[in-house]
């Protein structure tokens, strides 16, 4: 297993993260699974016997039974792994159970906490924008949880470009807790965060744990054109996240993957997932599975090598049109573009 530094944190990570998405099965969470104690366990062993040393979870995972099953699973070997919870979501029917004011992050983390059976958290991280709650408020209130010992670093999550910059500027502002990472959405099947988020996290110095890296399944290999997919999966019209904007683009993406993987004797799943860990700024990749045989395919990928020729092949079939102001900047800024901006431009010069 490969480590990389999260950031500016200190912390090495393995460059694969075991998701809990799947554990607990409650309420909406079911449709993504509803892994018990005993699979968690099973898998969690497999994760740390191959170097796996960092857990994600959130505390709206099943109402709050992911961080439970985490949390048993974890006893007598907390200090083994570094565990990852997210905060924002509703946890509640009253107004005040969503967001991140002062009030839900602190009760949020003290939730967390007890949900966990631990007494700190390695990374807290920010689930989703609030475009209601200052800033500094929801900063100063991480600083009180810092300062107590309960969170131990600091992460954002689906932050639009200028969102990220903001919470960053904000931070160092005031001299309050600095992001190290966040946590996104990023995959061959959507690479649209190559627009800002990346470019952002190479320049602030940002670790980048990628969640769904298999767009849900949609590398997997199984949803391919022409074939039927699998019973009881769902249609390509019925995906919502990722939604499927071009169906045609992910089939051509899904075929490449589907040859590659034959070269090498493993899944697509496996050469998908090498892709997005090749990716600049790219620290680790967030993988969950419904079965053990899923997660140790997942686990695989780790080790698998794509060849330039390969990579080549993935960037031109799932390329990224140029939005502006990044087509004009390639024509007219390329005599002073930095490392960040020649992530997205560089293969456009």
């Amino acid at each position: 297993m490969e480590y990389r530094a999260l950031g500016r944190s200190g912390l090495m990570v393995s460059v694969l993260t075991m998701g809990t998405m799947t554990f607990g099965g409650k309420g909406g969470f079911a449709a993504v699974g509803a892994t018990d104690v005993q699979e968690a366990r099973r898998q969690v062993d497999m994760c740390l016997d191959a170097g796996v040393n960092l857990i994600d979870t959130a505390d709206v995972y099943s109402s709050g039974e992911s961080e439970k099953i985490v949390g048993e699973v974890l006893k007598g070997r907390r200090d083994e792994v570094l565990v990852a919870t997210k905060v924002r979501m509703p946890m509640g029917p009253g107004p005040n159970d969503a967001g991140l004011s002062r009030q839900h992050v602190i009760a949020g983390c003290e939730a967390s906490l007890r949900r966990l059976g631990t007494d700190h958290i390695d990374l807290y991280q920010l689930h989703e924008w609030d475009g209601v709650t200052p800033l500094q408020e929801t900063f100063e209130a991480l600083d009180l949880l810092v300062r107590a010992g309960k969170v131990r670093s600091v992460g954002l999550s689906n932050f639009a470009g200028w969102q990220l910059m903001k919470a960053v500027g904000t931070a160092i502002m005031h001299g309050l807790p600095r992001p190290v990472s966040q946590q996104i959405y990023y995959s061959l099947q959507a690479r649209d965060a190559e627009y800002e988020l990346i470019p952002a996290a190479v320049d602030q110095h940002l670790g980048v744990l990628v969640w769904s890296p298999l767009a849900g399944g949609l590398l997997s290999g199984k949803y391919r054109r022409g074939v039927e997919p699998p019973a009881g999966a769902r249609h390509l019209s019925e995906w919502d996240e990722p939604p499927v904007y071009d169906q045609e683009k992910l089939h051509d993406t899904v075929e490449a993957l589907v040859e590659i993987g034959a070269g090498h004797g493993v899944s697509a799943a496996q050469v998908a997932l090498a892709y997005i860990l090749g990716r600049p700024a790219v620290t680790s990749l967030v993988i969950g599975a419904r079965t053990g045989e899923q997660l140790a395919d997942n686990l695989a990928a780790a080790d698998l090598v794509l060849t330039d020729e390969e990579r080549r092949r993935l960037d031109e079939v799932s390329a990224l049109k140029l939005l502006y102001p990044y087509w004009h900047q390639a024509k007219t800024a390329r005599d002073r573009l930095s490392a960040a901006d020649l992530t997205l431009l560089g293969p456009h010069l």
